[in-house]
């Protein structure tokens, strides 16, 4: 299982900066609102902070 940091880790190597990570959610949440909250569930990241990462990812 990959959690929260490993994937930040993922991403970073990737090459992606925060506001690419942020157009990353934002796109997901646009395209795909329900298995955006899965991924995040599935990174075991708490209710409050995939509350807090959905409203962050709709603001894009």
């Amino acid at each position: 299982m990959i959690n929260k940091d490993r994937w930040v880790e993922i991403m970073r190597a990737a090459g992606l900066d925060d506001r690419d990570m942020q157009n990353w959610h934002s796109q997901f949440e646009k395209m795909e609102p329900e298995a955006h909250q899965e991924f995040l569930e599935s990174l075991g990241i708490d209710p409050g902070e995939i509350r807090k990462i959905r409203e962050w990812s709709r603001k894009g």
